[in-house]
Formats: C-alpha cells, structure tokens, sequence
C-alpha cells in the first residue's frame, strides 16, 4: 500500500490567472517507490496559524477587528479554517511537483482577507491537511484504490509579500468594500446631491465633515 508524504516548497501567484489565485509548491512523495500511482483524488484543508508568528503594533491594531484587544489573545487567536479545495494529481512513480491553487478574494467580510490585509511583513503560517484517495498499481498489474491518511499535512510560511503582489497585480491602489443595499442608497444620494465625481470623493467629504476626535459606536 501506498504511504504518501506530502511537503510545501514554495508559492507564487497564478500569472494572467482571471481572479486571484495563488499556487502552493506540492510535493508529493510515495514509499515504496517502486509501486506506481496512477492518480491522487486529493482533497486540501487549508488553516491559517496565527499564534505562530509576531505582530508589531500597527498590526496589533489593524487586528483588533479579528482577535481584539492583546491582552485577550491569549483566549482569542485560534486556528483560522482558510478554505477547503481538492485536485486531482496525475500518475506519478517515486515523487511529483504540483501546484495546490488556492483561489483568494479582497472582500474584507472574509476574515482571511482582514488577517492578511492587516500583516506589514513577514510570514503566514500555514497548515494544510490531506485526505482523500490514491489509485495505485498494485504487483500483478491490478488496480487498487486506498485512502490518505486522515494525518498527512504540510506546514509552510507564505510570504506576506507574495500575498500582497497578487492582490496589486489584479487590484492596483484599490480595495473592495461591500455595502448593504440602504447604506449604499444612501452614499449614492450623497454623493449626487453634492455633485461629486467618484465614490473616493464622497466617502471623503463625509470623512471630513466628521468632528477630529469622535468615535462612533
């Protein structure tokens, strides 16, 4: 039977990709070698670690929204499930190199995309876990099928900048923002009352005519 070991090289964006899209570097490694696989039907759990890494300051704040004050984290950061994917990895004897694409948003009601947008630098602690299942040669000739092991996973550390320059690569100098239906109305009549071009001068008219110091609950 098949014992397959899985390990994360690198990652790099998708380039020309229509959204943005992210490639993990996968190894995957079967013992023994001699027997061939003729394919993985591989399904990818994907969690965010963030009590493996530091923050400075500034990113203490900015993830304030998520976790709350520092002084709570200590009850407040948890693993953070990323996403769920699969892929299908062709036949292979002895090793492999695929790319894992994890498909990313800028939607900032996504906690992921608030985790990540709030990192100045350094690393995100990943962890993906495996499941799912092997068709393999067994001696003979035959087919056989067998099931990944529910404790296989892979830790890596994606760069905070890999994850930046693909967002600038499909949304330079921008940011999304989603709104209910009423307060967009109401930004909409804001902003033709006033006769203003762009949404960007009338979200900062409104910003301005709030008084320097208060705090909205």
């Amino acid at each position: 039977m098949p014992e397959l070991h899985f390990e994360i090289e690198g990652a790099e964006a998708v380039a020309n990709a229509a959204a943005p899209l992210m490639a993990l570097k996968l190894r995957v490694r079967n013992l023994p070698v001699i027997e061939a696989i003729h394919s993985i039907m591989l399904r990818c759990q994907v969690q965010i670690e963030p009590a493996k890494r530091r923050y400075i300051s500034r990113e203490q704040g900015k993830l304030a929204d998520l976790f709350g004050a520092p002084e709570r984290w200590g009850k407040t950061v948890k693993p953070m499930l990323w996403m769920n994917t699969s892929m299908a990895v062709p036949g292979f004897a002895g090793d492999t190199l695929v790319d894992l694409q994890l498909p990313c948003t800028f939607d900032f009601n996504v906690a992921a995309t608030k985790y990540f947008h709030a990192l100045d630098s350094g690393e995100i602690p990943l962890c993906v876990m495996f499941s799912g299942t092997i068709f393999y040669e067994a001696s003979g000739g035959a087919l056989q099928i067998a099931q990944v092991p529910w404790d296989r996973e892979a830790n890596f550390r994606l760069p905070v900048l890999a994850w930046k320059e693909m967002m600038d690569m499909h949304f330079p100098n921008t940011a999304w923002l989603c709104l209910e239906r009423d307060t967009f109305e109401q930004l909409y009549e804001y902003k033709m009352r006033h006769g203003l071009p762009t949404w960007e001068r009338a979200i900062q008219r409104a910003l301005a005519a709030e008084p320097a110091g208060e705090v909205v609950a």
